[in-house]
């Protein structure tokens, strides 16, 4: 299983990252064999944490609408770590029990994706394409 995303859509993730709070998003496609990611959208980080993130359940909805109006399903979440390695953390980790989709994090300098299988936390290929 692989995480397939496009450079111009990883340069938009780094683009966006920010210094004082991490950047959180979705990354939506298709998922077949892989995960092929078409699109990132960014959401806002409801506590401006530079160690956590929190997305509004109504923006979750909003996004989710708007991606199945074109045709996408979600495919992966993304978010950044601004002072430790991109591996998941353990609020990484009870997010990944709700959403059992890869997990892409971002340091600014490396992007590692990650998927909860059988219970356990594997590292996901990453192609970037």
């Amino acid at each position: 299983m692989r995480l397939i995303l496009p450079r111009p859509l990883a340069s938009k993730i780094i683009g966006g990252l920010r210094e004082d709070e991490e950047v959180c998003g979705f990354l939506l496609g298709l998922e077949g064999e892989d995960f092929r990611v078409l699109d990132v959208v960014f959401a806002r980080n409801e506590l401006h944490s530079p160690t956590s993130f929190r997305i509004n359940p109504r923006e979750v909805l909003e996004i989710m609408e708007r991606a199945e109006g074109r045709g996408l399903q979600l495919v992966g979440i993304f978010h950044s770590h601004l002072h430790c390695p991109p591996i998941p953390s353990p609020d990484d980790l009870r997010g990944m029990e709700l959403w059992n989709v890869p997990w892409l994090i971002t340091d600014g300098r490396e992007m590692r994706a990650w998927i909860l299988k059988d219970g356990k936390v594997v590292e996901a290929e990453l192609s970037l394409e």
